[in-house]
């Protein structure tokens, strides 16, 4: 029995914000989280802060507004990969371009789960579901690397059935001052379950002694896109 990546995710973002409050690194009644239109979206409901709904693929603006008005805020929003990737794109790349500092959790499944399998900009090629029953016929597009050469700050990827790991990525970003995304891989078991290949594909990156701050081996890296259909 697997359960929705999303619950990975809330469980991390939980421990984040704990930890880091009982740390005295931030002040629970400062943070604010907000979230767009899609599955991962009920999240801002199960946590206990401040929070805001936002437009689909909109979450960028908002943030950025929350903190351009207070700066002693910690701003935290989260998004879908159809609802960042594609709707809100522009928002994305120009608060990355900005390098506002917010920081962003993309809730990577790379399908559009709430209206039932259709395919986003990150579902490979050959995805089959309700809008593309023969396949799909584009390649993805990389958000790891869109997001390093629009001048983000803090570019990660983590993975919601490492829960432990992801808290620890998720608590660097939310201290990172300045653009900060993770691109979160998550299963969604109804419409694309990939559980079984992350599992056995999903790697620590620190644990291969790269170095963090090497432009050219964060694009080397970025550019293992080659996880597909099994």
């Amino acid at each position: 029995m697997h359960n929705c990546g999303n619950f990975g995710i809330e469980r991390a973002i939980k421990l984040a914000i704990t930890e880091l409050v009982n740390e005295g690194k931030i002040k629970r009644e400062n943070v604010v989280t907000l979230s767009g239109i899609g599955c991962h979206a009920k999240i801002v409901d199960y946590i206990n802060v401040n929070s805001f709904y936002s437009l689909h693929g909109r979450v960028p603006a908002p943030a950025s507004g929350v903190k351009l008005a207070n700066p002693e805020l910690t701003v935290i929003g989260f998004a879908g990969d159809g609802d960042a990737y594609s709707e809100g794109l522009v928002h994305l790349v120009f608060a990355a371009k900005r390098n506002m500092d917010i920081t962003m959790m993309v809730h990577d499944n790379r399908v559009f789960g709430l209206t039932t399998g259709q395919f986003p900009p990150t579902s490979p090629k050959g995805f089959k579901g309700g809008s593309t029953p023969r396949g799909a016929p584009e390649e993805p597009f990389n958000p790891i690397e869109l997001m390093l050469v629009s001048g983000a700050t803090f570019v990660t990827r983590g993975y919601s059935g490492k829960v432990n790991d992801l808290k620890t990525l998720m608590k660097r970003a939310i201290l990172h001052k300045g653009f900060a995304i993770i691109d979160v891989l998550q299963p969604c078991f109804t419409f694309f379950n990939t559980c079984d290949y992350y599992n056995k594909a999903v790697y620590d990156l620190q644990a291969t002694g790269h170095d963090e701050h090497d432009w050219d081996q964060a694009l080397a890296k970025a550019r293992e896109w080659d996880y597909g259909v099994e």
